[in-house]
């Protein structure tokens, strides 16, 4: 009989001060293994998201530190952690210490022997997210001997400042440049209609090795935006664009470039107390900028955050729609895809970081030929927009 190729798995409890060191560890701490499904998209990846309603009834295996085994059981996966405290069947197994007992690491069994440990960053009542913390598989045995323990401690006492802490964990790559591929749509669709439909693709898995990001799938955004065009000097060409916020202030967007492009310097300014009547004068007097202004907009984003579970990639998907406030007939409507940020620990070469994105691309722009949104790829920018739009109607060009 052929060996089963798909590899072992564990969801490792114990004590929550085992994380956070608020109490030195015990030979008579528990340790509670849950035999789970595989939840890797390879292995390793770099992120897995574990629902407990999903995993079916589980072996699980209560032991000591120092390695006494003092239960087994089997527990309904969704019976675990209610209210995300340990359920009665946990309490029945591991007694007094089972109030304290958090979810510590992932353990996935690799096939040439050892164990990658994925660290606990996330736990809810309804599911869990755990991020790879070991380069190479560790702890060679069985996994009831614990020879991956304190190698998957101290791993996460090396990042502890990062895995203790809320979203800590995140890096991103290209800092201060943006990197994104659009495409337009036309006809202008309705987004939001457009919007669900991907996100639910997203969902069922439709784009491999991806998955909405962990509970920051989608946002919205509708804003009035004051746009300039930067035409001097020549370092500083490109766009200001002024965003208001909730507090009365506004937001300054710079973006650098001279023309639309993958790859564009950008930088924020927050806490700008301007009217917009002021916005060319700040910009011309306290920057020392050759600007002219281009038609006032409205824009409407719905945006979907999607993640390579097997890199910890996130890519925002866009779905954009920017009417003039002057003429509400001339529209740009797409779809944007970019690069915003990377869930890992373990350090990723930038190329990998493109060649995740091209897969993306490739697969987006796929998807919107087939629902007939888009057939192309572009780079066309609002700047480049509204531009045309005072060179087809010259009377929307801005007075100041």
């Amino acid at each position: 009989m052929q060996a089963d190729p798909t590899p072992a798995a564990w969801v490792v409890l114990g004590g929550i001060h085992l994380l956070n060191q608020t109490a030195p560890r015990r030979q008579d701490d528990p340790i509670v293994l849950v035999q789970v499904p595989a939840q890797e998209v390879r292995v390793p990846s770099t992120t897995v998201v574990l629902r407990w309603d999903t995993l079916g009834v589980c072996p699980v295996t209560a032991l000591t530190v120092g390695g006494s085994r003092t239960a087994d059981a089997r527990i309904d996966g969704s019976a675990l952690f209610p209210d995300a405290i340990a359920g009665l069947a946990l309490r029945d197994l591991a007694g007094e210490a089972a109030p304290g007992l958090v979810p510590l690491c992932y353990l996935s069994g690799h096939p040439q022997g050892g164990y990658h440990a994925y660290a606990q960053i996330r736990f809810y009542a309804d599911d869990a997210c755990f991020l790879r913390t070991t380069r190479e598989p560790v702890g060679e045995g069985p996994v009831e001997a614990l020879g991956w323990l304190q190698p998957m401690l101290a791993a996460h006492a090396a990042s502890a400042l990062r895995l203790n802490n809320h979203l800590r964990y995140f890096r991103t790559h290209f800092a201060g440049t943006e990197l994104e591929y659009k495409y337009n749509l036309e006809p202008a669709p309705d987004i939001w209609a457009v919007s669900m439909e991907l996100l639910k693709a997203l969902r069922h898995g439709e784009l491999a090795d991806c998955r909405p990001e962990y509970r920051e799938e989608f946002q919205i955004h509708c804003f009035d935006n004051h746009m300039f065009d930067v035409m001097g000097p020549d370092l500083e060409r490109g766009y200001a664009s002024f965003i208001p916020t909730v507090d009365g202030t506004h937001v300054l967007k710079r973006k650098w470039f001279t023309e639309d492009a993958f790859a564009r310097r950008e930088q924020l300014f927050t806490g700008l107390d301007l009217s917009p009547a002021r916005f060319g004068e700040y910009l011309r007097e306290e920057l020392g900028l050759d600007v002219r202004a281009l038609p006032p907009f409205r824009r409407v984003r719905y945006d979907i955050q999607c993640e390579s579970m097997r890199t910890g990639d996130v890519f925002g998907i866009f779905f954009d729609r920017c009417s003039l406030l002057a003429a509400p007939d001339v529209v740009l409507s797409q779809c944007e895809m970019e690069y915003r940020r990377s869930r890992s620990l373990l350090d990723h070469d930038e190329e990998d970081v493109l060649r995740e994105m091209k897969r993306v691309d490739a697969w987006l722009l796929n998807y919107l030929s087939r629902h007939g949104l888009a057939t192309a790829r572009t780079f066309y920018s609002k700047r480049t927009f509204l531009r045309d739009a005072v060179a087809g109607r010259p009377e929307l060009a801005p007075d100041c």
